[in-house]
């Protein structure tokens, strides 16, 4: 049964073990994102095999077309061709190297990342049939990842910002993330103090990067899902510690 969860920036639909955004999603589009019913990253994972086939055989879509990357969390973003197909579909250590942003135009490539707190970035050029994908922690958004996904998608797939539709899946929120006080030497914005704490808002932060790009203010769509609030539903690494598993974001062209 598909579920409508009303959120402030627009609404996603949830299906099983998976949420859509309604805008996203097309007969040419997939553009998704796991609850917690299965473990899908590499981390605490002996059931990694088993639990991505189970998860993506809810799309029909083949675990070995995965590409996915190490996420050393940094602001690189590496085009995806089909001699990528397969990257850490099943071993870590034959993912990506380097990068924590994947763009495309090619179809059935799955560009997934893993997430328990950051915030997963979608996008998708439906003038250009193009994609990107993007795993936004504190240091990638420090270092403009969402920027730099836009700028990868213009220099390979003459995307222009103003079409873009970009989502945000679910990520800790702004009341939850409390970080250190020499963040304020990282961030000009994003960052509120509250009782000598200090906590960063990742969702404000991506969000003026991508309107600093050119993205038009009604194409950002998101979940607005806190991770830790509702740790019922998602990973969260600031709960669950190194036991937390990972929710798959995923993109791909059919």
């Amino acid at each position: 049964m598909a579920i409508r969860l009303e959120t402030n920036l627009n609404s996603v639909i949830k299906i099983n073990h998976y949420y859509y955004f309604p805008r996203l999603n097309s007969n040419n589009l997939v553009a998704v994102f796991s609850d917690k019913t299965f473990n899908l990253g590499f981390d605490n994972n002996p059931k990694l095999i088993e639990n991505r086939k189970k998860f993506l055989s809810q799309l029909s879509i083949d675990s070995r077309n995965l590409v996915c990357t190490k996420q050393p969390h940094n602001n690189q973003v590496k085009k995806v061709t089909s001699s990528d197909r397969g990257r850490g579909a099943a071993d870590y250590n034959d993912a990506l190297d380097a990068y924590d942003a994947l763009v495309t135009n090619e179809k059935d490539l799955v560009l997934a990342i893993f997430t328990a707190d950051c915030l997963p970035i979608f996008f998708f050029d439906p003038e250009h049939n193009a994609i990107g994908i993007a795993h936004a922690g504190w240091r990638g958004t420090k270092g403009d990842i969402a920027k730099n996904t836009i700028n990868k998608m213009k220099e390979e797939q003459n995307t222009r910002p103003e079409d873009l539709i970009v989502g945000f899946g679910p990520c800790i929120c702004k009341d939850c993330y409390e970080v250190g006080k020499e963040f304020k030497n990282y961030f000009s914005d994003g960052l509120i103090e509250k009782e000598e704490k200090f906590y960063l808002d990742l969702i404000k932060l991506n969000r003026i990067q991508l309107l600093d790009a050119g993205v038009r203010t009604d194409n950002i769509i998101g979940s607005s899902f806190c991770t830790s609030c509702h740790n019922d539903e998602f990973f969260s690494y600031r709960k669950e510690k190194t036991s937390c598993g990972r929710m798959m974001s995923l993109i791909m062209l059919k």
